[in-house]
């Protein structure tokens, strides 16, 4: 067993900066007129720094002994004395410094390869400056991204620009933007944009990297389009084209159909005038947006809301329908979150009977599964075994919340038996297609499952019982837009 005794031998490393005693290396730091030579020692130099290794294993002393030199003139003194005691003791102190002053370490520390403190900085900034890194984003954004150490940075910066792209567009000049943290950005599925708006960012930062090229494509030749196409060769596959609606197509990507894979734009053109034309498996989904003001769910996101809007106003219902534009003609607004206001069947009927034209959702406990129906009319409560009608109820199941390509859809096929009033019973659709139940209705459902009955087929493939794990219910109501 060995034992350690790191203090004492810091505080005597770092009492060697007190003195030139065996120094045989200086440092010079700053510009004029604000210079100071460190003197310093080679040894630890090239023990503790790569980058200084490389310089003074290629600047050895000449042959009358003079002392290596090294210039450092990006590096302040103030800076440089911070970073000689942790080079020598590995001591860092952070009290006294100004978040300003943090982020010239992190750079020295970067310029000179010392890793562990430049991810050490990173993660103190992030979790300690969070509001000072928002307010100052330009510099955080443009330190990141000169670099290829400050990955955490890089990954704080998109992270923030993902989340609100507008804000942070507008504080920084998005053209200015290298094409590493263009292309971060937007390969992401939660960037918080629409997709024909990501385009045109695009286009337009390809633009000013092109200063030559006037704004109208009709004008370019050949050569201005491969010119483009160089540019931007590492952002086209990342843009969402098929997620467009065939008016954007038309008007905004049709201009400029020489900048894409010729392939692409027949496959792209062939999804807008064939809507039965099967999509490929590679075809990217749209991005997850988030919007409190459509839904706020703990379930399901906007691009299954989107979805089961097409269903009940019955457009686009085509193979395609799942990839393009999101469809939200209305609020979700919720009645009831069952890890909220509870599971019991007579919680149900409280928040949800009277209300018209709702739509439950349903996570299956142990699975990423969701299940759910919606109901154009009302729910009601019955001591006897009553049934709602209508013809347009229907029930539905997702595999997972971010798995929406191959959602099955039951419509009722017997309107006399679409809808369940049992006040011992949950949201339930026809006599059995989609069930929750607790004989007492002051407990919690205990008789969840699917079978195929009064709608037209079965929403789940595994066996017909499940659990719930959380449940929620909707009333929609028509956006005003």
């Amino acid at each position: 067993m060995s034992t350690q005794f790191l203090s004492k031998l810091s505080q005597n490393y770092v009492k060697l900066l007190d003195g030139d005693i065996y120094s045989d290396v200086t440092i010079e730091v700053g510009e004029d007129p604000n210079v100071k030579i460190f003197r310093v020692h080679m040894n630890i130099m090239c023990c503790r720094s790569p980058y200084l290794r490389r310089i003074l294993t290629s600047n050895k002393k000449d042959s009358d002994n003079v002392l290596s030199n090294i210039k450092l003139p990006n590096i302040s003194a103030e800076i440089f004395q911070i970073i000689l005691k942790y080079i020598y003791g590995g001591i860092l102190s952070l009290e006294e410094q100004d978040t300003s002053n943090i982020i010239k370490i992190m750079k020295a520390a970067d310029d000179l390869l010392l890793q562990e403190i430049v991810d050490y900085l990173q993660r103190y900034l992030i979790e300690n400056k969070f509001e000072w890194m928002e307010q100052n984003f330009e510099l955080i954004h443009q330190t990141s991204f000169q670099s290829n150490y400050l990955l955490e940075l890089q990954q704080f910066c998109t992270d923030l620009m993902a989340k609100c792209p507008d804000r942070y567009f507008t504080s920084l000049n998005f053209t200015s933007l290298s094409e590493k943290s263009l292309t971060q950005l937007i390969k992401r599925d939660d960037l918080q944009m629409k997709e024909i708006e990501v385009w045109e960012y695009v286009l337009k930062w390809g633009l000013a990297q092109n200063k030559s090229l006037i704004l109208d494509p009709n004008t370019w030749s050949d050569n201005d389009f491969k010119t483009m196409e160089n540019t931007l060769q590492h952002c086209l596959p990342l843009i969402r084209f098929f997620n467009l609606s065939s008016k954007e197509f038309l008007q905004k990507v049709r201009p400029y159909k020489k900048l894409l894979n010729q392939q692409l734009y027949e496959d792209l053109l062939n999804s807008h005038l064939d809507p039965d034309n099967e999509p490929s498996d590679s075809i990217s989904l749209p991005r997850i947006v988030k919007n409190d003001e459509i839904i706020d769910s703990e379930i399901v996101n906007l691009n299954i809301v989107s979805i089961i809007s097409r269903w009940i106003d019955k457009v686009d219902n085509n193979k395609f329908a799942h990839i393009r534009e999101l469809y939200l003609p209305y609020k979700f607004q919720l009645l009831l979150r069952g890890s909220r206001d509870g599971f019991t069947p007579k919680k149900f009927h409280t928040l949800c009977d009277g209300k018209s034209i709702t739509v439950t959702f349903i996570k299956v406990k142990e699975t990423e599964e969701i299940l759910g129906g919606y109901n154009p009319i009302i729910w009601l409560s019955s001591s006897d075994l009553t049934y709602g009608k209508t013809k347009d109820s229907f029930i539905f199941s997702f595999k997972n919340k971010n798995n929406f390509k191959d959602p099955i859809i039951s419509n009722v096929k017997n309107i006399d038996y679409a809808l369940n009033y049992h006040v011992k019973y949950g949201p339930c659709f026809g006599s059995s297609d989609l069930i929750t139940y607790n004989s007492n209705e002051d407990m919690d459902y205990d008789t969840d499952y699917c079978n195929e009955c009064h709608y037209e087929k079965k929403i789940r493939d595994a066996e017909t019982r499940f659990s719930i794990e959380d449940y929620e219910v909707y009333q929609i109501i028509k956006r005003r837009v």
